[in-house]
């Protein structure tokens, strides 16, 4: 009795939780970790860098490229996975190995913030947390000034070892221009789109986005505005860029409120 006891203690405490759970999604992941049921992962994707201390937990891959053998090799009883996750068959193979799989919604609206709280909190029995953390939330969102500004705005999305894009309509930075009452320079166009000199000056944006991170890839401020034709527009004859942490605006998550206020006071100091 008394060695099997020790060997019991001997296991790690994800082996003894109630859930093993994979989390696949940044915002997923941090909601997770606010719960305060950070214990019950066993993995997470790469998406997954906050807090820090999620880096420690293994990788299952890239969140638009998964697999399920890898995720099944965690043995996870619950996935909780958002809908922009990818391949959508990998999931369902997880699924159908017996794994409840939890499909959390992706919208880049500020709307769906509090119903994924509460909805990862339901799937973890975390309801009375969930709901405090919802409304705290939605008080943040209600505290924000969206009111039409007419001011258009560029993000740019550059990756280290890709060519730097455009954020056209139906993407999260168009989601997030838009909540900031702000016009989307790129509008017109759909998705992600290359950039070219002649669509860039055509867009006339008065501010430039991008994720710090693609602006350290870029090299500086001035290697931005060599783009060609962003030296045109009015963003770039006033060097009007906002360089922010690119999962606090795009992830729409728990930081995406904080960062939209940025974005608003941004556009907001534009000389006409």
């Amino acid at each position: 009795m008394r060695a099997w006891l020790i060997a019991l203690l001997a296991l790690p405490f994800s082996l003894l939780a109630e859930e093993r759970v994979v989390s696949i999604g940044g915002d997923i992941t941090e909601i997770v970790y606010a719960l305060g049921a950070q214990n019950t992962l066993v993995a997470r994707d790469t998406t997954s860098l906050r807090p820090a201390l999620a880096t420690k937990l293994p990788d299952v891959g890239y969140m638009r490229q998964l697999n399920a053998e890898g995720i099944l090799a965690m043995r996870p009883t619950l996935v909780l996975a958002s809908e922009l996750s990818k391949p959508s068959l990998a999931l369902t193979q997880v699924e159908k190995a017996g794994v409840k799989v939890v499909m959390l919604t992706g919208e880049p609206a500020l709307a769906a913030i509090p119903d994924k709280i509460r909805a990862v909190a339901r799937a973890l029995h975390r309801e009375e947390e969930g709901e405090a953390l919802s409304l705290k939330l939605e008080k943040q969102i209600a505290g924000l000034v969206s009111t039409p500004l007419p001011v258009k705005v560029l993000f740019i999305l550059n990756h280290s070892g890709m060519k730097a894009m455009g954020a056209g309509s139906g993407t999260a930075a168009d989601g997030a221009i838009r909540s900031a009452g702000l016009i989307n320079a790129l509008a017109d166009v759909p998705r992600y789109q290359p950039l070219t000199q002649e669509g860039i000056v055509a867009s006339a944006p008065q501010l430039v986005v991008t994720g710090r991170d693609g602006l350290r890839a870029m090299g500086d401020d001035a290697r931005l505005w060599q783009l060609p034709g962003l030296a045109l527009t009015p963003a770039g004859r006033q060097h009007n860029l906002l360089a922010i942490d690119e999962m606090d605006l795009l992830g729409f998550g728990l930081e995406t409120p904080a960062a939209i206020a940025r974005l608003r006071k941004a556009a907001e100091a534009i000389r006409p």
